[in-house]
C-alpha cells in the first residue's frame, strides 16, 4: 500500500560550482581540457590567487569530475600520491603558486576488509554509478562493533560481484545516508566516486528529497496551544507542522540522541497528519519530510513535541491506549507492535553523472500495512 497525498513543498538552494583549468598529466600546457599520460595520474594547474596552502589550494581546484573529496586528498597527501616537478608535496600546508602543476597519483581502489555475504535485496533502481534499495526492517546498514555481518554494506558486496570502481580508494559501496535498524525504505547508495561525491554533496546541502510515513500517538495539530508553545515548534500552510532544534548525544545515555537548543547539529523536520484513528482520535498517520537527515532525527522530534512513534524502543513509544478509543483487536495490534512505525517512503534526487531528477517510491511493509488495517477496522 502507498499513501497518495500532497506533498508538503520545501524550498531549497540550488547548488552550483564552476569547472576548474585542469587536466591529466602529459597533457600539455595551456588551455584547459584532459588528455592522458597515465591513465592514475591528474595533474591540476592551480588558479590565480590561490589559498596559501596546498590541501586548500586543492580543495578548490580539483575539478568536480575527478570526484576527489576533502577526506580523500588529505589522505593521499599523507600517502605521498601528490607531487610538484616529481618533488613529494607530503605537507598539506605546503605552500603552492599560481600556475603550479601538481601530480595526483590515484592508485587503484583496493579490497574491501568488509565481506561480501548472500543476502537478498530488494532493489529499486540500478545503473553504473548508483543503487537504490528497499531496505527491510531489521538490517543494520554498515558493519560496526555490535553488527560485523549481514549488514547492507555485505549484502551489496556480494550483489556486486567486485563490479566496483571504488569509493575513496577501497571497493566498497558509498554509503551518504543512513536509516536505522528498524527502520524500513528507501535508500541510495554509490557506486562510485563520482557518484558518491556528488549524492554527499546532495545530501549535504539538503536538496535531496526525502519522505517517511510513521504512526504517532496522539494528533498532532497546528492550532493546539500546548503543541505551539513547545520551543523549537511552528506552523507552516497546510497544517504542516516544522520541527527546528539541535541534535546531540543525550547528557547520561549515549545511545540516545536529545535535543538542545545553543549545542548540537541543526535539524529540521516538517510533519503533516494524513490520517488519524480511534473515537476520539487517539493516533495518527504521519508524512514527515526531512530538511536535515541527523541521527534518529524523526524519533527524537516527534518525542520532543509529544506524538512518540508507535513501538519506539528507546524514545518512550510504549502507552496504553484508553478502553474505548480502538477496538480491542487493534489495540493488541499496537501493544504488540516491536519496532518503532517509521518507513522511508519516498527519495528523490539528482543523479550525480546525468544530472536527471530521479524519484523512487517504496510501498509499506507488511507489519505497518497490518497495523494501520487493524486501526481502520
Amino acid at each position: 500500500m502507498m499513501i497518495r497525498s500532497p506533498t508538503i513543498m520545501v524550498a531549497v538552494s540550488v547548488v552550483t560550482s564552476n569547472r576548474r583549468n585542469f587536466r591529466l598529466a602529459g597533457s600539455g600546457r595551456g588551455g584547459s581540457g584532459v588528455s592522458v599520460m597515465a591513465s592514475n595520474v591528474l595533474r591540476v594547474v592551480i588558479g590565480a590567487a590561490p589559498p596559501p596552502r596546498l590541501d586548500k589550494a586543492l580543495a578548490r581546484d580539483v575539478p568536480e569530475e575527478a570526484a576527489l573529496s576533502r577526506t580523500r586528498l588529505a589522505r593521499l597527501i599523507a600517502e605521498g600520491h601528490v607531487s610538484c616537478g616529481g618533488a613529494a608535496l607530503a605537507d598539506p600546508k605546503a605552500k603552492v603558486a599560481e600556475g603550479d602543476e601538481i601530480d595526483i597519483v590515484l592508485p587503484e581502489a583496493e579490497e574491501s576488509h568488509i565481506g561480501p555475504e548472500p543476502i537478498a535485496l530488494d532493489i529499486v533502481y540500478e545503473d553504473a554509478d548508483l543503487i537504490v534499495v528497499n531496505k527491510p526492517v531489521g538490517m543494520v546498514v554498515h558493519p560496526a562493533p555490535g553488527s560485523p555481518s549481514g549488514t547492507l554494506v555485505n549484502a551489496l558486496l556480494h550483489h556486486f560481484g567486485g563490479n566496483l570502481s571504488g569509493v575513496g580508494g577501497e571497493k566498497r559501496p558509498g554509503i551518504v545516508h543512513r536509516i536505522d535498524k528498524d527502520t524500513s525504505g528507501l535508500l541510495v547508495v554509490a557506486k562510485s566516486d563520482r557518484a558518491h561525491h556528488g549524492l554527499a554533496a546532495q545530501f549535504e546541502a539538503h536538496t535531496a528529497a526525502r519522505s517517511y510515513l510513521a504512526l504517532c500517538y496522539g494528533v498532532p495539530d497546528t492550532g493546539d496551544p500546548r503543541l505551539r508553545g513547545i520551543r523549537g515548534v511552528s506552523a507552516e500552510p497546510g497544517a504542516v507542522i516544522k520541527v527546528t532544534t539541535q541534535l546531540a548525544r543525550h547528557r547520561t545515555d549515549r545511545q540516545k540522541q536529545a535535543v538542545f537548543f545553543g549545542q548540537g547539529r541543526h535539524a529540521v523536520t516538517r510533519a503533516r497528519v494524513l490520517e488519524s484513528f480511534g473515537t476520539p482520535p487517539t493516533l495518527a498517520l504521519l508524512e514527515c519530510r526531512l530538511e536535515t537527515g541527523r541521527t534518529h532525527q524523526i524519533r527524537v522530534h516527534m518525542a520532543h513535541i509529544g506524538h512518540g512513534l508507535v513501538g519506539d524502543p528507546t524514545y518512550g513509544g510504549r502507552r496504553k491506549l484508553a478502553a474505548s478509543a480502538v477496538s480491542p483487536e487493534a489495540a493488541e495490534a499496537v501493544q504488540r507492535f516491536s519496532r518503532q512505525a517509521l518507513h522511508a517512503a519516498e527519495l528523490g534526487f539528482k543523479h550525480p553523472v546525468s544530472g536527471e531528477w530521479m524519484q523512487f517510491e517504496a510501498p509499506l511493509p507488511e507489519d505497518m500495512e497490518n497495523l494501520i488495517a487493524h486501526l481502520r477496522a
